[in-house]
């Protein structure tokens, strides 16, 4: 620990990402990337693009983006943010809406940036366990003093709260922010995006990293009423106003036009996961329900981190979480039907 770092430094605990192994040979069933390419529209659009103005700086506002964003989901560009990922707008998030002298309120079994940006901005909070079957608490989630955060689906467990439940934290939530994490809603049932114009303190928070197969462009979203977008514009405006790059923008649109693309992958997605599911469980697999592009299961005798590691082994990369309650599960990200069928060739020999 150097004597030259700040406070804030010396306080952070970072993020882990999933294993990124520079090899061609691997299987990659890890970090829930999605298996299919991106739309060619969207590759066209970022030749043509990169042909013509990369010497100019791209739209601070990224209007356009936000156009087609509010397009999609039914509502105007003044609900529209757009960010480097959804993982920079969460930490802008954190700092338009959270103070540090008020407790928030995350599962203690979710997204594991939510601690490490509480810890960044020295943010009070409460880590609320999960129910026995890992499905959210709602009403511990109600009455918070500072503000709500939770995936939905949440991660790594994959499993969905019903919009009425996100209804029931809203409401009991009136004078907080109450943030929900939509990175793999495309996979699931219903948006809590049709909530928006009913709840002033309610920000959706959407990617285009999972469903649309832009892990590699880093774009993401928010939806909410307009104070809620101002707020993260003035928080991004007060250190770069630039922070989503000119091919970032064109292919974000061109895959958001191309709704044919993305129903028929994101379809595609579901039908291999239910068929995943079923073929775990003939294996004496259990696995939690799941609305994502991942599922997280547990054997009845075998244990995770032998699993993860004989997966890797054989060049095939799965999630393994070393934490309570969860170490007995591995998450495993749906890939291609031809992929999971080597998955299961290799996981027979193993188990």
């Amino acid at each position: 620990m150097s004597k030259f770092w700040s406070e804030a430094t010396k306080r952070c605990v970072p993020y882990v990402p999933g294993e990124q192994l520079n090899k061609t040979n691997i299987i990659k069933l890890n970090t829930n990337e999605n298996p299919y390419p991106p739309s060619p529209k969207v590759i066209k659009a970022i030749i043509e693009e990169a042909d013509r103005n990369l010497n100019l700086y791209p739209s601070p506002t990224a209007d356009t983006l936000k156009e087609e964003i509010a397009a999609f989901h039914h509502l105007s560009k003044a609900n529209i943010f757009v960010g480097n990922g959804s993982d920079e707008i969460l930490a802008l998030s954190f700092m338009a809406f959270f103070d540090s002298n008020r407790k928030i309120k995350y599962p203690a079994i979710s997204y594991s940036f939510y601690p490490v940006y509480a810890k960044l901005f020295n943010i009070q909070s409460e880590q609320v366990p999960l129910n026995a079957d890992f499905t959210i608490p709602v009403e511990d989630f109600f009455n918070s003093e500072g503000g709500v955060i939770f995936p939905n689906p949440n991660a790594p467990t994959g499993i969905y709260l019903e919009i009425e439940a996100v209804k029931e934290i809203l409401e009991n939530n009136p004078d907080q922010v109450v943030i929900v994490d939509e990175a793999y809603i495309d996979f699931a049932s219903e948006s809590a995006v049709s909530l928006i114009n009913s709840y002033e303190n309610l920000l959706v928070i959407q990617t285009m990293s999972k469903s649309r197969s832009l892990a590699g462009l880093r774009v993401g979203f928010a939806l909410g009423q307009p104070d809620l977008i101002e707020g993260l514009v003035r928080i991004k405006d007060s250190f770069n106003s630039y922070t989503v790059d000119r091919l970032a923008i064109t292919g974000a649109e061109a895959a958001i036009k191309d709704v044919d693309y993305f129903n028929d992958t994101r379809n595609r997605i579901i039908q291999t996961r239910e068929w995943t599911i079923a073929e775990m469980n003939k294996r004496g697999f259990s696995v939690l329900p799941s609305q994502t592009n991942f599922i997280f299961a547990t054997h009845s005798d075998k244990e995770a981190s032998h699993l993860y590691s004989s997966l890797k082994e054989k060049g095939i990369l799965v999630r393994h979480f070393k934490k309570k309650p969860i170490k007995d599960y591995i998450r495993i990200t749906i890939g291609t039907d031809e992929q999971m069928q080597t998955f299961f060739k290799t996981l027979d020999v193993i188990i």
